[in-house]
């Protein structure tokens, strides 16, 4: 069963999907949830909030503030700490409710927000169960992964002059998410994700739309949820990894589990960043739906 939900977040409403299994005679073990950087809700969350409901998990999916269904201004921007308290409302929200088990509530996050759970995990103590999924580590070291060495500083101009255009008043710079083209300006410059960013939204994601403020890529810059990794403990702890990612490197994932401590659990999928929604999805849900059941049910 899915109905539509809404809930304030400080003044900003965030609407999104609460999912409760078929048959629940009470409040039951839930799963909150979003997605990575820029992607809405209809971008596979459907899949795996449906799979966590088959294992007899609730699941609150919602839209990220400034995208998707969510209000919140400025528009395709994108704060990650704005985000992180986003889950904390998130987990306030579910609580109230009379079908959610309030003592019971897991974390899920892919790519972005992947690197969120492990904020929220080490900071709220309400969580009792995170999973993060092909997580983000530590943004200053992925830029330089996947920003060639040449185009550092460029991209540090545009940062400036932004910031310098912006305390004249004009509005904030905007950039693609994604470009044919890798050596364009883009936030996230590879081929799989221009290539996963345009085949989804065109399927199933008509809401999704490729750009997000330049400033959004700067706080991406600045970001280290890998710092938190060590705190989870003693919350049990999943990282899933894919063999192949050269977005958010799964060097740096199988890295943060080993400074990870226990109870925790590393979990390393064949194929790239983004098989773990489409082809790599068994391997991914399953992974999920295996440490949520052992850890809430």
């Amino acid at each position: 069963m899915r109905r539509d939900v809404e809930f304030d977040a400080e003044g900003v409403v965030l609407r999104g999907w609460h999912y409760v299994p078929d048959g629940a005679s009470g409040p039951v073990p839930t799963i909150v949830m979003a997605h990575g950087f820029s992607a809405v809700k209809e971008m596979y969350l459907d899949r795996f909030a449906e799979a966590f409901s088959a294992a007899g998990l609730g699941a609150l999916v919602f839209d990220n503030r400034n995208f998707g269904a969510s209000d919140g201004e400025p528009r395709q921007e994108i704060d990650p700490w704005a985000q992180v308290r986003d889950y904390r409302h998130a987990i306030s929200y579910a609580s109230t409710l009379p079908e959610v088990d309030a003592d019971r509530i897991g974390i899920w996050g892919s790519s972005y927000s992947g690197g969120h759970v492990l904020v929220v995990g080490a900071i709220d103590r309400r969580v009792k169960c995170v999973v993060g999924q092909v997580p983000l580590i530590s943004g200053h070291r992925n830029a330089r992964r996947i920003v060639r060495a040449d185009f550092i500083a460029p991209v540090g101009g545009m940062f400036d002059e932004d910031r310098a255009k912006r305390y004249a008043g004009e509005p904030p710079a905007m950039i693609p998410v994604v470009d044919a083209d890798p050596m364009a300006p883009s936030a996230l410059p590879t081929p799989d994700s221009y290539t996963w960013f345009t085949e989804t939204g065109a399927s199933r994601a008509p809401s999704w739309r490729n750009e997000v403020t330049l400033r959004s890529v700067e706080m991406f810059w600045e970001y280290e949820p890998g710092a938190y990794v060590q705190y989870v403990s003693p919350t049990p702890l999943l990282i899933v990894a894919a063999r192949g990612d050269h977005l958010t490197v799964s060097d740096l994932a199988i890295e943060a589990y080993e400074q990870a401590r226990e109870p925790k659990r590393l979990v390393i999928l064949p194929g790239g960043h983004f098989d773990a929604y489409v082809a790599g999805f068994e391997g991914a849900a399953g992974a999920a739906v295996d440490w949520f059941t052992e850890h809430l049910l």
